[in-house]
């Protein structure tokens, strides 16, 4: 599944939104306050942002191509396709265990 939102509270999207399917698994999995959380967070702030690199960091050595975004105790793991306006989120995960 893809998740798109066009528009929020009047906010036009810059970026299109994708998960890959294990992170919609791990997304559904969630409870659904968590899920309203990141949800939230995703498509108010990064997806309506022009540089939605700015509320992330860098991972390093074999991941570098990713983004980290902390959302409470939860991590979502990125990937950004600057050239297609594209964030593919590609796990969610609990701070604990994002990086396993």
């Amino acid at each position: 599944m893809a998740w798109k939102m066009d528009a929020i509270k009047g906010r036009r999207s810059q970026w299109k939104v994708e998960f890959t399917q294990s992170a919609e698994k791990q997304f559904e999995k969630l409870d659904k306050s968590v899920c309203r959380t990141i949800n939230r967070y995703i498509f108010e702030r990064l997806a309506t942002e022009k540089d939605p690199k700015r509320f992330g960091k860098t991972l390093s050595g074999n991941m570098k191509e990713f983004w980290c975004y902390r959302i409470g105790t939860y991590r979502l793991i990125c990937y950004i396709q600057e050239d297609k306006l594209l964030i593919l989120v590609a796990r969610i995960a609990h701070r604990r265990e994002v990086y396993d």
